[in-house]
């Protein structure tokens, strides 16, 4: 294919995307006061040290904390589109094979990438009382709304991401181009891969919260690990057999 004609294709599918998006993102802005309800709710549970709750320090705070919640609501509920639209852009290059084993990993990126929100989404209670209970007796910790939802947020869209991640190494193993071999031997640059993901959505300094995020991703690095070790020795038994 041409450039011109993949430059064409990436803007029409980049269009698609980006029109999914902006249709979830007017949703998410209906139900942003909903969000912002249930995102401040585990500070009311949170024992020990007083906190008083999210603070608006600027006028067109509450504005901007809406628009975000609203761009990653978009993000969040347009994902089986955006994620179609990469797919249906790398099918023209694929063998039916191919074709036939990427279908398979949409079907699971969509769940996946849903299950990695949520489960951003569940741990932040646990991390907000962790972190609030370094506070000394008697003090009160006053948190901007503004850097409390852009924690949040990070968290729940780039554990999603994250989420999603051992299908790439799945499908580099599937069309041939990344052995089981090199997955094994490549756990100590994952480690750190993961490491320092979870570090970067997660608060400086926060060893637990780290760790939180860390181990169901080094898990899903062992699954696709194991995958990629069962699919090669299918392929040397298919290879030995017709040999």
């Amino acid at each position: 294919m041409p450039l011109l004609s993949h430059l064409s294709e990436v803007r029409r599918r980049a269009a698609v995307s980006a029109i999914a998006v902006v249709i979830g993102g007017i949703a998410g802005f209906s139900l942003s006061d909903a969000v912002i309800a249930a995102a401040a709710e585990p500070l009311a549970h949170v024992t020990g040290p007083s906190i008083t709750g999210l603070n608006f320090t600027r006028i067109g705070e509450a504005f901007d904390l809406k628009f975000k919640i609203a761009v990653t609501l978009g993000i969040v509920i347009a994902s089986p589109v955006w994620i179609t639209q990469i797919w249906l852009f790398l099918v023209p290059g694929l063998t039916s094979r191919e074709r036939r084993t990427s279908m398979v990993f949409v079907g699971l990126a969509v769940p996946l990438f849903l299950g990695g929100a949520c489960f951003g989404w569940l741990v932040v209670p646990q991390i907000v009382e962790l972190l609030a209970g370094f506070a000394p007796t008697g003090s009160t910790t006053m948190l901007t709304a503004s850097q409390y939802f852009d924690f949040l947020l990070k968290l729940v869209v780039g554990v999603g991401l994250a989420f999603v991640s051992p299908l790439a190494i799945i499908a580099l193993n599937a069309v041939g181009v990344l052995s089981a071999r090199s997955v094994l031997r490549g756990w100590r640059i994952a480690l750190v891969v993961i490491v320092i993901f979870s570090a970067a959505v997660t608060p400086p300094a926060d060893l637990m919260s780290m760790l939180i995020i860390a181990l169901p991703l080094c898990v899903l690095y062992v699954g696709a690990a194991a995958w990629t070790w069962v699919h090669d020795r299918r392929l040397a038994r298919r290879a030995r057999s017709s040999g």
